[in-house]
């Protein structure tokens, strides 16, 4: 019987403990497993950085709310991610990434991964034609981030899933901005998707990780094994943590669009805003897009200040909205781009807007946040 988000989210994966009848099962907080003899391991398990029965339910879960028949998870998304290209990608090999990738992503290609004959190049803009225009004969994969960090364009993954498919290469989508409760790219046809669980699926800023979701049989074995062989998994508590995050996320995400909406809305009309970025909005160029691929349009919300002097301003005259990097938890975020998380595509193609902000729009009331960004704009 199929079940829906929110049923998936509280019990995929999570079944009581046979054991006690624990309606949460336990924390395996244990690196190495007796064995019944000799090559004869209980259950399969050995030893943690293999497998752990508790970052295997995440595992399950992950999985069962992203529509796929196999999720892996990591100690970061940027570990997700690194597992990606050592995987898929050999020297020679040629990337698209988004022309306004998050930063991290960019430093991981740039300054790790060119260096051993992985070549990229970012795509000039969201639309088909930008990323067709980037593609070369090498290209074995095309990453899309949608919607974007910061800048919150949205890719027709669909039609990226087409192109992608034409040249024999794999389509990567990092769904960590929408999350599974507002777009399954699997459904749209990505091969794999990737998650910063550090952000909405953990919800609450306690925990680091990442996640990989694949459907393909042979991909996800290829990827278990760099998983196990690089060794950068998540600890059963970090686990754990994530998991109990994910059980609240269709809730949480509701509650992070309806404020968010609020809150484009009354940028988009103020006298000390230049552009508002957010695909909720009808001028937004994605937003048709938007609204045929996602359920909502979540809950990041980026715009410009008149200078980059101004912008720094407005961050530290917030208050409610806290003065931090990250985003997806369960409160509110403010932070100037430019200096703070995308410093490292700092004189790159990747470069952001000095003036540029971006809101990590949290689960408030919506009237104190409003009142924090009136005195903030001053």
């Amino acid at each position: 019987m199929s079940q829906g988000f929110d049923t998936l989210a509280v019990h995929a994966g999570q079944d009581p403990d046979p054991r006690t009848g624990s309606v949460i099962p336990p924390i395996y907080q244990t690196t190495t497993y007796q064995q019944d003899a000799v090559g004869a391991p209980r259950l399969g398990y050995e030893y943690s950085r293999s497998s752990n029965p508790t970052r295997d339910a995440l595992q399950v879960g992950i999985a069962a709310i992203e529509g796929g028949r196999h999720g892996l998870t990591f100690a970061s998304g940027l570990a997700a991610e690194d597992a990606v290209i050592r995987t898929v990608l050999s020297p020679g090999d040629h990337v698209v990434i988004p022309g306004d990738a998050y930063g991290g992503t960019y430093r991981l290609f740039a300054r790790v991964h060119q260096r051993w004959g992985v070549d990229f190049t970012p795509a000039k803009g969201p639309d088909l034609d930008a990323v067709r225009a980037a593609t070369t004969v090498q290209t074995k994969m095309i990453w899309v981030e949608t919607p974007t960090n910061p800048l919150l364009n949205v890719a027709d993954l669909t039609g990226v899933a087409h192109l992608a498919r034409d040249l024999g290469a794999l389509l990567v989508v990092d769904n960590t901005f929408a999350t599974p409760y507002l777009q399954q790219p699997l459904a749209l046809g990505a091969d794999i998707v990737v998650h910063s669980t550090t952000k909405y699926l953990g919800g609450h800023s306690d925990v680091v990780g990442g996640a990989l979701v694949v459907n393909d049989d042979a991909l996800a074995e290829q990827l278990r094994f760099h998983q196990n062989a690089m060794g950068a998994i998540n600890g059963p508590f970090d686990a754990w943590l994530t998991q109990r995050g994910m059980k609240t996320l269709g809730v949480r995400m509701d509650r992070h669009c309806d404020n968010a909406e609020r809150i484009a809305e009354y940028l988009a009309h103020h006298p000390r805003v230049r552009k508002v970025y957010y695909p909720g909005l009808p001028e937004h160029p994605g937003h048709e897009t938007a609204a045929k691929q996602m359920r909502r349009f979540g809950g990041m919300v980026s715009f410009r200040a008149a200078d980059p002097d101004e912008a720094e301003r407005i961050c530290n005259r917030a208050r409610l909205f806290i003065l931090a990097e990250s985003l997806g938890g369960i409160e509110s975020l403010i932070e100037h781009p430019g200096r703070m998380t995308h410093a490292s595509v700092a004189g790159s193609p990747l470069e952001v807007p000095g003036d540029l902000i971006r809101l990590s729009v949290g689960i408030e009331t919506i009237d104190d946040l409003l009142a924090d960004l009136e005195q903030a704009l001053g």
